[in-house]
């Protein structure tokens, strides 16, 4: 490999590296526990250092699936050179940090996935229709989908006839059924997921099914949050509630990730000394660093919005959220991790009368995104004609 080519891919590295940086400490960094800080379950610093840990090892546990998607998923018939995903992720890093200087919300999902389009079409690639159409699918459906489930779960909660020790449980039923059966890289050879690895522990060569590890683990969560809950109101919706942010921020490091890493990952095929996992290892710590280092801030000045919310329209917010972020690492979708949360907050809000909702900012925020998407594409497509697809 040539000297300037060696250049080219150690500058694309440290690109991704920044963009990893900026996720951290920007949404995905800062967003999880930031209902936890503004309802006093968790300190800053506190969260800041859980959050980082926890987005780390979604990142190298499940991050595959979004990062093959941006890498290789978005454009067909061509890969991006290294001059192509320095383009990529300077314009997707440029724009969060003129949304950030401006106060626009620009979401990191929108310019990354608008950059990579551009750049390949003018490379000469071929539109993936087939993908666009899962990820308008998801990006359409989440503030929908989030939203109502975020308003049912408001609803339901401070309900007299339905008593906290009832409907609480029942969420916690339904998170520990998920996570059982979500996909992680390490439990591949076992099935991929801890209901399958479960089930083949037992002795005596018995086995359990997928679905009866299942409802286990939905009972036992159950059962732990009631008894919780029971002997202590207060702290047990706050424990809860810890472990619903724990939870999205480990969804957030997995589905973000990509965000940073995803363009790299097809320089670097059939390479033997870079494999996918180094990559994915090496964006878990951008973002781990970034997390440390720049999301106590955002978390702070986030939860000063969030702390009106309240432990329980917090939960609202954070149920839909972790269920969605595992749907998009599922589908190996990239995913703005504003949208869910901010679909979530909306739900919420409307379920007790929607006085803090502001249609203006939600306006102005949708027509950022759709704006941050267009320039993104826009941009990419015009740098790749001058300065890479030469």
């Amino acid at each position: 490999m040539e000297p300037a080519t060696i250049a080219l891919f150690g500058v694309a590295t440290v690109s991704s590296l920044g963009m990893a940086w900026v996720i951290g400490a920007g949404s995905s960094g800062a967003t999880p526990f930031a209902p936890a800080v503004g309802a006093n379950a968790i300190s800053t610093l506190r969260a800041a250092l859980v959050v980082g840990v926890l987005g780390f090892l979604g990142a190298v546990t499940q991050g595959g699936n979004v990062s093959e998607a941006v890498g290789s998923g978005l454009i067909k018939g061509v890969s991006l050179p290294p001059t192509g995903v320095i383009a990529v992720l300077l314009i997707g890093a440029g724009l969060m940090a003129i949304g950030i200087k401006t106060g626009y919300p620009i979401a990191t999902a929108f310019t990354v996935t608008g950059a990579v389009i551009g750049v390949g079409l003018a490379m000469g690639g071929d539109p993936a229709w087939a993908k666009y159409g899962e990820i308008g699918a998801l990006w359409v459906l989440t503030p929908i989908g989030g939203g109502a489930v975020a308003f049912g779960i408001a609803r339901t909660l401070p309900r007299p006839d339905v008593p906290e020790d009832v409907s609480v449980p029942i969420l916690a039923a339904l998170v520990g059924a998920v996570v059982v059966n979500l996909e992680f890289a390490f439990l591949g050879s076992v099935g991929g997921t801890i209901a399958t690895a479960g089930g083949r522990v037992m002795p005596a060569g018995r086995s359990l099914s997928v679905p009866l590890v299942t409802a286990l683990a939905a009972v036992a969560s159950a059962l732990v949050v009631r008894w919780d809950i029971a002997r202590d109101l207060t702290g047990g919706l706050r424990r809860f509630l810890l472990a619903l942010g724990s939870l999205v921020a480990f969804s957030a490091g997995a589905s973000q990730v990509g965000l940073a890493v995803g363009p790299l990952v097809p320089l670097f095929e059939g390479q033997s000394m870079v494999p996918t996992f180094a990559i994915l290892l090496g964006g878990g710590f951008g973002m781990l660093v970034g997390s440390w280092t720049g999301a106590p801030r955002m978390i702070t000045a986030l939860s000063q919005e969030y702390a009106s919310l309240g432990p329980r329209r917090s939960i609202a917010t954070l149920v839909p959220s972790f269920l969605i972020a595992q749907i998009a690492v599922l589908l190996g979708v990239p995913v703005s991790f504003n949208e869910i949360i901010v679909s979530g907050i909306v739900g919420s809000g409307l379920a007790v009368g929607g006085a803090d909702v502001s249609r203006r900012k939600l306006v102005v925020t949708v027509l950022a995104w759709i704006g941050s998407l267009a320039v993104a594409l826009g941009l990419g497509y015009g740098v790749a004609t001058l300065f890479v697809a030469r």
